[in-house]
């Protein structure tokens, strides 16, 4: 805010963008960032934070956020969802294309971004539809994409009528500059499924989505952008495979990133026993080799990014046989604490987890986010690694509440969230 000073004191401040791990202070001036470290001479706050025994890092950038609206207002609304983010410390996120009016136009675009300027809790960057109306087919006016704001597009879900089409979209996207964000998956060898192909599904009778499924796609596509020379970003990988496929081409020098869901981080197949239609995902759970190769790509840095994949949905989504239940996950306020939980179990240091949240998803998208820098947007995130809560009733915003982790007791939340030097969330 214009003529707004803050400073945060007292908080162990970690921002790898940086290399900064230490107690030092956070100046604001006007929005942004004024210093980190020793303040400045003749500094005069108007508002001071006390961030005693917390973490100060920058706001999170989510990859894969689903606000349903436009479309979907039964579902969950912009203002809602940008709610949830700013109490899951994010503060900007991207929102796929399959809205109900599908993000293929700059009229699109510019609509999402004017409700959440208007909701103010969080910067939400659209991704643009790589076909007009995702139908695979004619490609989308990419550059007045891109003028409208637009740093990436995609066809999310949708396929490709064939190769040639995708050939010729990752062609135009790269003489465009933009990135393709790609959800791979063969639809022909989905066909219907809805659960890993493993010993679960076999056992109570679900028809199954192989992980030949993504890595069949995996593999098309990284020919192509090879070929092409596109930016390509593979979205919610699922299995070990896939995996192994994308660092034996960045190992090449093929410009490909990948991020991972968070759930996918945490549970396998077996989280369907009983039919439970809150654990129907796309991808699937897979088995816990799957899960433990995403947890090593993520280490290793392979997979440069954490996602939320957050899908909230109505009551009525999760109420049919497992197989017709509308498959995702609300699941923007259980990104950080179980983020952390990776941090627990030695998966990752801290700064590292921050930096998958932050930093990595910035750099994929080439947004000026994710960092403390000075001048930066004062973008923050503070929270409490060892407050304890329970993810329901109150402490839950947003609308969607189909999650197999509401009711559970986690430990980490976040105290505030500042967007531009604005506090927009404070328990």
């Amino acid at each position: 805010m214009i003529g707004e000073k803050i400073i945060i004191r007292g908080g162990r401040v970690i921002d790898p963008a940086n290399g900064v791990d230490a107690s030092v202070s956070v100046c604001i001036a006007d929005g942004k960032i004024e210093a980190v470290g020793d303040v400045p001479k003749g500094f005069a706050a108007n508002q001071e934070i006390d961030a005693q025994g917390q973490i100060v890092c920058p706001g999170f950038v989510d990859l894969c956020v689903r606000l349903r609206e436009p479309g979907q207002e039964h579902k969950a609304t912009i203002a809602s969802e940008t709610a949830a983010a700013a109490a899951a410390g994010v503060t900007t996120l991207c929102c796929p294309p399959d809205t109900r009016r599908v993000i293929d136009t700059p009229a699109l675009v510019n609509l999402l971004r004017e409700r959440a300027d208007g909701a103010g809790k969080a910067r939400v960057i659209p991704i643009g539809a790589l076909t007009r109306g995702l139908l695979g087919k004619e490609l989308c006016s990419m550059m007045a994409l891109k003028g409208a704001g637009c740093f990436a597009v995609s066809n999310a879900y949708a396929p490709m009528e064939n190769l040639l089409v995708l050939r010729r979209a990752l062609e135009y996207a790269a003489n465009c500059g933009l990135l393709v964000i790609v959800r791979p998956e063969e639809p022909a060898l989905r066909n219907r499924g809805c659960a890993h192909d493993g010993a679960v599904s076999s056992r109570l009778g679900l028809p199954v989505i192989p992980y030949s499924a993504e890595t069949v796609a995996v593999a098309q596509t990284l020919v192509l952008a090879e070929q092409t020379q596109a930016r390509v970003h593979f979205g919610q990988l699922s299995c070990a495979r896939a995996v192994a496929m994308i660092a034996e081409a960045q190992s090449r020098g093929v410009k490909v990133s990948a991020d991972v869901a968070i759930h996918q981080l945490h549970l396998t197949e077996h989280a369907v026993d009983g039919f439970d239609a809150n654990a129907h995902v796309n991808p699937p759970f897979r088995a816990l080799a799957d899960r433990d190769a995403l947890r090593e790509g993520l280490a290793a840095g392979i997979l440069q990014a954490i996602c939320s994949d957050h899908q909230p949905h109505d009551p009525n989504a999760k109420l049919d046989a497992f197989p017709a239940t509308e498959p995702g996950i609300s699941s923007l306020e259980t990104l950080l604490p179980l983020a952390l939980q990776l941090v627990e179990s030695g998966v990752l240091d801290l700064s590292s987890a921050i930096a998958r949240l932050a930093h990595g998803p910035a750099t994929i998208m080439g947004l000026d986010a994710g960092t403390l820098s000075v001048g930066a947007k004062a973008d923050i995130c503070l929270f409490d690694p060892s407050l304890e809560w329970t993810a329901s009733g109150t402490d839950w915003l947003s609308r969607g509440v189909n999650s197999p982790f509401y009711g559970s007791a986690f430990k980490g939340r976040v105290t505030k969230t500042l967007l531009g030097g604005r506090v927009v969330h404070s328990l």
